[in-house]
């Protein structure tokens, strides 16, 4: 990162600024009195922006020049400052700059050279030891190589990183610029979306009004008035409104209408750009380079591992062969490890440096290298798409300002519009409203009724307590006359009487129509509510509301079950005193009349109702809503009534099992019934075998009793038990089992033995039980048949006794046969009524059964009934109940936001005064003074609030006041000072001056300055003349450079003789080294005497480094020759 350091005023924190358009970074040191204006010029000193195109951002915050930076909560290290070129977001801007890296480079070392380095072991015999020092040497100049490639690849890889840093600097940028502009365009489009909701919500009630203008006018043209309301002028509700004014309306309105439809559609467009263009922007990211040069970057990090992991193999080698050399010099060789081996250990590893370490980092070196160009075209990139996404965030918040400014224009037009439209709503209220009227109408009448039977009710409630207290005193006066004198009663006032009481009701509502709650819709249809339309075109929607309150109703009805009575007593118990009658009416007529009366009010308020609610304003989310939520109310009535149908199958089923119980022990007693008849047969057979004369007239005597007596109990049980199984059947199932139960078990004991073969016949028919009366029948002829067979019986055992006894007298068995047929008489008689007894009975339990039926059906239908308006009443409450709620809501809220602005006026009344009235210097003291009369009161919590406001306010005011008086005494000492700063300054540039003329000449003399260092081309070198005859350059580094023969013949041609110094500049320099004579004569076919001369003139040793010079003369240079 490329990071600044500034000095700032105060030492109390860093202030970090980043910059959008190069992600340079730079730290200030501040503190939070620091103006932002003084940042920004600094920032401008050193960056190089112009003051007025710096735009600073912290966060979401846009920083003020006049503000200090601890309105923003700087200096703090968690936020960051970018500042923004302006300039650069213009669309006549510049692209910026490609982007330059300067990498410092490290010079290659020199070659190594014994001459110059020179070591004892160099003159060594052993060529072993001999070869030592220059593997060290060597050694040395690879860990010098590397050392220098390393430097290189590091200071790349770092200056990759700087520019990674720089651009993940630049996406933060772009994520607050994006912010910024997100926050105002989240502002534009809410603003647009409600636009459009109301314009949409207008757009269609405006079309509805003209396109059903004629339909409405059609429909109060067919509606007639009243017949005590006609007049001349006025005979139907189009009578009311001006018809030629309002077509001429309708006109201007449609124009109007379609013109502003036009111009919001292109809005809607401009704004469907915008909105397009944004989505893009944001959809637009530069996270993508980033990570692309993030992952590139680490990837590169082995680079670096490896050239540290050579650089610490080549230390390791220079340090073994270090150690080798000093072990040699000591002498402290071991015997083990002698020079030839440490000499051939070392060639190994002189070979992986040559041929592998340093080849290896020059190959990482040029990775790293395309990694920094890869860096540089990736930084670019990021600055281009830098450049372009702030122009495109300029041109959207132009944008952006253009369409605010034209929402206000647009809410005018609406405003507009709507007053324009009102004449015509007028046409669409005026019939709900009349139909308010004679709803009203009607209301107030059956309230009148109510009113005055209350009134009539409560004159005979207090005759009747006025009848009770007089019936009472004469008691006792009655009681107590006796014993008290009538005057001492009288005295103590104790025959007085109340007076009667006179409720009188002044007449009122003596002028209203006479109509009913069905004259309504006869003079006011429906259809005026306006609903026609709609429902045509949501017919679903009305059937589902329909059958969801069917549903909701049926399931509360079901629901409700056998509590439906005790609930409907419980409220009756509650409002007894409102359904008592009154004033000669019954309480049925009391509830009509509030019924009437509730409904009347409840059509009076669907009117109004209908009137401000709009209908055609409702979009095709709210009617899905509704339906939605008229579905799920249907479904929900559905399931109830499904979980309720399932309960009464259960129910059903649970009967059913019972009545199978019945049947199956009705016949078992009847297979008992005909087991033990059969028996009784059998057995009386066998009896009249053996039974003697005697004992058959002692039963002559005694058995018609018994017999008898049996029967009718036998008769009698089994009628009780057929009457009590019919009223089982058709009242309870419950107390039928129980009666059932105790009637069989006592028919079970109690019938006689003796019954006839038709019992199996009954047995056979109550097998298919298709029919009551058809069961009842079976009963009743089962009983009748079984007493006529117990009859049969017991006659036709004295015929056999007599047949089995011929001896007997003829008397006896004449008096026997004369009382059986007296006995047989009175039974058949018996029987007889027993029968027509059953059959009356019978007959009132077949007519009870089809009245309770009747009267179930009856008492199920107005159980119904009474729950559906039960319903319709409730819903209609609650429904009032709700808008009363409303409304009072509303009238609590706003006297309560009245009551508070009229306060807040008046405390700004009184701030405003107080600003007005008071001076500079006195503008804290006014504002103490009202903080002070402003605590002295009651008040609440905002009042308290705004007082600690002032307060703060005026604490602030006089900490400004008092750094202005400081401020204007700094500035005077400022002025003063400048004026001395100003002299000095003049003083300051004239020493400038003169410095630089002295600068100057010392530059001029520093260039004539003769080098005694190693020479380079353009320096001044002095020779002298040495005992050889060889002009030797004068040299503090005991180099060899020596003077061309051509240089010393241009400065010795013109004199004499030759000068004991030359001094000259220097204009080339040729470096030789010494060769041996041999080389140097096989090379050149000489001589080996003539070849030493020639290659070395000089006398230098053998593989010494030398330089011949060339000069050239200087200007106005005088050279001395030594005195002849």
């Amino acid at each position: 990162m490329n990071s600044s350091s500034l000095e700032g005023v105060v030492q109390m924190g860093k202030l970090v600024i980043h910059i959008a358009e190069n992600g340079h970074s730079y730290e200030l040191d501040s503190d939070e009195y620091t103006l932002v204006e003084v940042v920004q010029k600094i920032l401008e000193r050193v960056c190089g922006i112009p003051f007025n195109d710096q735009l600073l951002l912290c966060l979401d915050m846009k920083l003020e020049p006049q503000r200090p930076l601890s309105a923003y909560k700087l200096p703090s290290v968690d936020r960051e400052v970018f500042l923004f070129n302006k300039a650069r977001m213009r669309s006549a801007a510049p692209p910026p700059a490609l982007e330059q890296v300067e990498i410092i480079d490290a010079p290659d070392p020199p070659l190594p050279s014994s001459s110059h380095n020179t070591h004892p072991l160099d003159d060594a015999s052993d060529p072993a030891l001999k070869a030592l020092p220059s593997y060290e040497r060597q050694f040395r100049y690879h860990f010098q190589c590397g050392h220098a490639i390393y430097t290189r690849t590091l200071a790349k890889y770092e200056a990759c990183e700087r520019l990674l840093q720089e651009q993940m600097v630049q996406e933060r940028a772009l994520e607050i610029a994006r912010g910024n502009l997100d926050y105002f365009y989240r502002i534009v489009l809410q603003n647009y979306t409600d636009f459009v909701k109301c314009y949409l919500q207008q757009h269609r009630s405006h079309t509805s009004l003209l396109v059903n203008f004629g339909r409405d006018m059609e429909k109060l043209k067919s509606v007639r008035l009243h017949p005590s309301l006609q007049t001349a002028n006025k005979k139907c509700l189009l009578d009311f409104v001006k018809e030629e004014n309002l077509r001429k309306t309708v006109e201007d309105c449609s124009s109007s209408h379609r013109q502003f439809e036009n111009k919001v559609s292109d809005f809607k467009k401009e704004f469907g750009d915008l909105k397009r263009n944004a989505e893009d922007l944001f959809s637009s990211k530069a996270s993508f380079l980033v990570k692309d040069l993030d992952l590139a970057i680490k990837d590169h990090q082995r680079y670096i591992n490896e050239q540290k992991s050579i650089m610490q193999a080549l230390s390791k080698d220079v340090n073994t062969v270090k150690k080798l050399v000093d072990d040699c010099l000591s002498s402290e060789l071991s015997s083990s490890l002698r020079p030839h081996d440490a000499v051939s250990a070392l060639g190994p590893m002189y070979d992986s440096h040559d041929k592998s370490y340093l080849p290896k980092m020059q190959e990482c070196d040029r990775g790293i290298s395309d990694l920094l160009g890869f860096c540089r075209d990736k930084k670019n990139e990021m600055n281009i798409f830098v450049h372009d996404y702030m122009q495109k965030i300029a041109y959207l918040q132009y944008s952006i300002k253009d369409v605010r400014c034209r929402f206000s224009v647009f809410q005018e037009a609406l405003k507009r519009q709507s007053d324009q439209f009102e004449h015509l709503k007028v046409v669409r209220g005026i019939g709900p409203a009349y139909r308010a009227c004679l709803a009203e109408v009607v209301r107030r009448k059956e309230t009148k009724k109510i009113y005055m039977g209350k009134a009539g009710q409560l004159a005979e409630k207090l005759a009747a307590e006025r009848d009770v207290e007089v019936r009472r005193r004469d008691e006792f006066l009655k009681v107590n006359s006796t014993y008290i004198p009538r005057d001492i009663l009288a005295s103590m006032g104790l025959y007085d009487t109340p007076n009667p009481c006179n409720v009188n009701v002044n007449p009122f509502d003596s002028d209203l129509l006479d109509l009913d709650i069905s004259d309504v819709d006869r003079y006011a249809p429906d259809s005026l509510m306006g609903l026609s339309l709609r429902n045509e075109k949501h017919g679903a929607m009305k059937t589902s509301l329909s059958i969801s309150n069917d549903g909701s109703q049926s399931s509360d009805v079901e629901g409700t079950g056998v509590d439906f009575h005790e609930k409907y007593d419980f409220q009756e118990s509650v409002e007894e005193s409102e359904l008592v009658e009154v004033a000669g009416t019954s309480k049925m007529e009391v509830e009509n009349a509030k019924l009437k009366a509730e409904l009347a009010s409840k059509i009076a308020l669907l009117c109004s109702m209908s009137t401000e609610l709009n209908y055609e304003s409702l979009d095709q989310s709210e009617i899905e809503n509704m339906l939605r939520n008229a579905t799920e109310k249907t479904s929900e009535a559905l399931h109830l009534k499904a979980e309720y149908e399932k309960h009464l199958q259960s129910m059903l089923k649970v009967k059913q099992m019972q009545c199978e119980s019945y049947e199956k022990r009705i016949q078992e007693l009847e297979q008992r019934l005909s087991d033990q008849y059969l028996r009784g047969r059998k057995l009386s057979a066998d009896e009249c075998e053996s039974i003697s004369a005697v004992s058959t007239a002692k039963t002559y005597d005694h058995k018609p009793e018994v017999s008898g007596v049996g029967e009718m109990h036998a008769m009698e049980d089994v009628s009780s038990a057929s009457s009590s199984l019919k009223s089982g059947l058709l009242l309870d199932h419950d107390k039928a089992q129980e009666g059932l139960g105790d009637s069989m078990t006592d028919s079970s004991i109690m019938l006689n033995p003796q019954l006839d073969s038709s019992m199996v016949d009954l047995h056979r028919d109550k097998g298919h039980p298709h029919d009551k009366e058809k069961k009842e029948a079976l009963l009743s002829d089962a009983g009748m048949t079984a007493g006529a067979s117990n009859m049969a019986v017991s006659m036709s055992q004295p015929a056999d006794a007599l047949s089995c006894e011929p001896g007997l007298n003829a008397k006896v068995c004449d008096s026997v046969a004369m009382e059986l047929q007296n006995a047989l008489s009175e039974k058949s008689s018996e029987l007889e009524n027993a029968e027509m007894k059953i059959q009356g009975l019978m007959d009132e339990v077949s007519k009870l059964g089809r009245e309770l039926e009747i009267s179930r059906n009856l008492l199920d239908e107005s159980q119904m009934n009474c729950a559906h308006l039960e319903n319709c009443l409730h819903e209609a409450r609650e429904e009032a109940q709700t808008h009363l709620c409303a409304a009072d809501r509303r009238a609590s809220e706003y006297s309560a936001l009245r009551t508070s602005a009229i306060k807040t006026r008046g405390l700004f009344e009184r701030l405003k005064s107080c600003v007005l009235s008071a001076g500079v210097a006195t503008f804290s003291e006014s504002l103490r003074a009202l903080a002070q009369s402003l605590s002295s009161e009651n008040d609440d919590d905002g009042t308290a609030e705004f007082r600690e406001c002032i307060r703060v306010l005026a604490d602030k005011v006089g900490v400004l006041s008092r750094q202005r008086a400081e401020l204007l005494e700094r500035h005077s000492k400022a002025e003063a000072s400048n004026e001395l700063l100003t002299k000095e300054l003049e003083e300051k540039k004239e020493m400038v001056n003169t410095l630089y003329m002295k600068h100057q000449l010392e530059k001029q003399a520093n260039k004539e300055k003769i080098s005694f260092g190693r020479l380079e081309v353009h320096e001044i070198a002095a020779f002298i003349l040495n005992p050889a005859g060889y002009y030797e350059a004068i040299n503090r580094n005991s180099l060899y450079y020596y003077l061309s023969a051509e240089s010393v013949a241009l400065f010795t041609d013109h004199l004499p003789s030759r000068p004991s110094y030359i001094v000259g500049q220097v204009v080339h320099i040729e470096r030789q080294i010494v060769k041996s004579p041999a080389e140097r004569g096989d090379r050149l076919g000489l001589k080996s005497g003539s070849a030493a001369a020639a290659s070395n003139p000089y006398g230098l040793p053998v593989g010494c480094e030398y330089f011949v010079v060339t000069v050239a003369m200087l200007p106005d240079t005088t050279i001395h020759s030594p005195p002849s």
